[in-house]
């Protein structure tokens, strides 16, 4: 066991445990943020493990999980959008605090990588962590100014 799979297995720990809660007790706005948070997670926790285990193919499956996985809260929110309205989720800090993990997991495996293709992958994978996240927080939250509402 080394760093990086120590790492992952925290990630997962604190992860898992937060969003099984959230989505299990609550109104509807946790159960929402809980599985837009268990995606945010699950993301830098294959990237550690990836490199802990040296299994680039890992890598793939964290872009994959990187690109459904907002998809999947953008859908939520759009069909619970009547739900919702009475009462949005506050998810700022959450989401902010999700995505500088999700960062600085990034940045530490594109260091590790050294610079190559792999290299490109992981920062495809970055950006589609952090800005999905971002827009489905945004979303789930009230939607966007200017737009209708759903």
């Amino acid at each position: 066991m080394n760093g990086w799979t120590v790492a992952a297995t925290a990630a997962l720990a604190v992860g898992v445990g937060a969003t099984v809660w959230g989505v299990a007790t609550g109104p509807l706005r946790r159960r929402v943020v809980a599985q837009n948070l268990s995606t945010s997670l699950a993301c830098p926790a294959l990237l550690l493990l990836s490199e802990g285990y040296d299994r680039p193919s890992y890598v793939d499956l964290a872009l994959l999980l990187a690109l459904l996985g907002p998809v999947g809260t953008l859908v939520f929110a759009r069909l619970l959008v009547e739900d919702l309205a009475a009462d949005p989720p506050r998810t700022w800090g959450l989401t902010y605090a999700v995505a500088a993990f999700g960062a600085a997991v990034v940045i530490a495996v594109c260091v590790a990588a050294g610079p190559s293709r792999a290299l490109v992958k992981l920062l495809v994978v970055g950006a589609l962590l952090i800005g999905g996240n971002l827009t489905a927080s945004r979303a789930l939250s009230g939607g966007f100014a200017g737009s209708r509402r759903g």
